[in-house]
């Protein structure tokens, strides 16, 4: 049978307050064709099918509208979809009684017993070849909240310990119900030792508050296939070709230049074959002016240099513009929009730098210290600090006026 594995679809995000609908739109169709031209038997999807967990009527809808559209062309077509830590696991379960009969099974809750034991039943989907014979186990776990996996007492890690002991306790269910000629693969949405991350994946880790990785090795030998999610640079995990991460299939920030978004695409009988990755089109493209931080009159120089608008706005690139400034600018965002007036990008992001220090690192400052300071004095401190330069005079004189004006009122 073959199988596609895909995650971190994110749909109705926005890029740096930018709408992507149309990016999305795109993979969505572009999709819908691979999985005709490769004959897809099974189609994974690993989580993060929404960027919120309470999407726009237009994100459910172009979703809905993928599934029938890859159903209608490959009536065959079977589809697994877990829920991520974005989506609302009851809210994309909803529609799951009716879409079972299409052979689309959901996957977002862990449901438990009256006992408050794990019900592995729920989590297990059986794919049928064209025969109708079960020749694959699919454990189809979601993202794991705090409750959803078993509770260990006295240990040193109780989320990785709990998620690894979830992974086993399902792959011996699974393997109870595995009859002769029948494979077990498994689905994750996680975060792994050793992932390669991105910029939003740091970011992701800090909202989920640093939460531990789980090893490769919670994952069973005799899994055939771990389809994983959440990280959003495709890449195996610990040296096994058969554990991955599918990545997002648009890039998420400009970390991602120069990175190729991918899906993967294998064959499984009684082990993995012909596994290979299948580059997706970029249909909007990241543009970073100049490459390395330059002074600001040399990148405005640059940016009006670009040519006029000559696309429609939904395929504009997205531009970041890098600048290297020796101190304060506020007017940077007004002369940098003035300068792409009428260009062909869309301005996304000013990431600015100054010049590295030259000086030794900065004290610590104790409380006690701090009262001692006058206001000048903390002023300085805090310009050098981000500056790495001291303060102008002009500056230095506003600053001063200021203080003097504050204090007038006080008394």
């Amino acid at each position: 049978m073959k199988i596609l594995h895909t995650a971190d679809w994110h749909i109705g995000q926005l890029f740096h307050e930018y709408d992507r609908s149309y990016e999305h739109q795109k993979f969505l169709d572009w999709l819908v064709q691979l999985l005709q031209t490769e004959q897809i038997d099974v189609l994974l999807i690993s989580g993060d099918v929404f960027d919120i967990s309470n999407p726009s009527a237009t994100s459910i809808k172009m979703f809905y509208t993928f599934l029938n559209q890859a159903t209608k062309a490959n009536p065959d077509l079977q589809i697994i979809i877990t829920a991520g830590n974005h989506d609302s696991a009851s809210r994309l379960e909803a529609p799951k009684p009716l879409l079972e009969s299409s052979n689309v099974h959901i996957i977002g809750l862990v449901e438990k017993d009256e006992e408050g034991q794990i019900d592995y039943q729920k989590l297990l989907v059986p794919i049928q070849n064209h025969a109708g014979e079960i020749k694959i186990q699919c454990l189809a776990v979601p993202f794991l909240r705090m409750g959803d996996y078993p509770s260990i007492k006295d240990c040193a890690n109780p989320y990785t310990e709990g998620v690894t002991k979830l992974y086993q306790e399902a792959f011996e269910y699974a393997n109870s119900k595995k009859q002769d000629g029948q494979s077990i693969i498994a689905m994750g949405h996680l975060h792994t030792h050793h992932a390669e991350i991105s910029d939003l994946d740091k970011s992701e880790r800090l909202i989920m508050g640093g939460v531990e990785c789980i090893p490769a090795t919670a994952f069973h030998p005799d899994i055939k296939y771990v389809a994983l999610g959440h990280i959003h640079k495709a890449q195996r995990i610990g040296g096994k070709e058969h554990v991955r991460y599918s990545g997002s299939p648009l890039p998420m920030s400009f970390s991602e230049l120069n990175y190729k978004h991918q899906v993967i695409v294998f064959e499984l009988a009684d082990d993995i074959s012909n596994l290979k990755s299948i580059e997706i089109p970029l249909f909007v493209r990241l543009q970073r002016i100049p490459l390395s931080s330059q002074p600001l009159h040399q990148v405005i120089a640059l940016l009006e240099a670009l040519p006029k608008m000559d696309e429609t706005l939904e395929t504009v690139p997205y531009l970041e513009v890098r600048v290297l400034l020796d101190g304060p600018e506020p007017a940077l965002r007004h002369k940098i929009e003035s300068a792409l007036m009428g260009k062909n990008v869309r301005l996304t992001k000013i990431d600015v730098k100054y010049p590295e220090s030259t000086k030794a690192q900065t004290e610590f400052i104790t409380p006690e210290k701090l009262n001692e300071l006058q206001p000048i004095d903390v002023f300085g401190k805090v310009y050098q600090a981000r500056f790495n330069s001291d303060v102008p005079p002009t500056i230095l004189q506003l600053f001063q006026e200021v203080a003097q004006e504050v204090n007038q009122t006080a008394e």
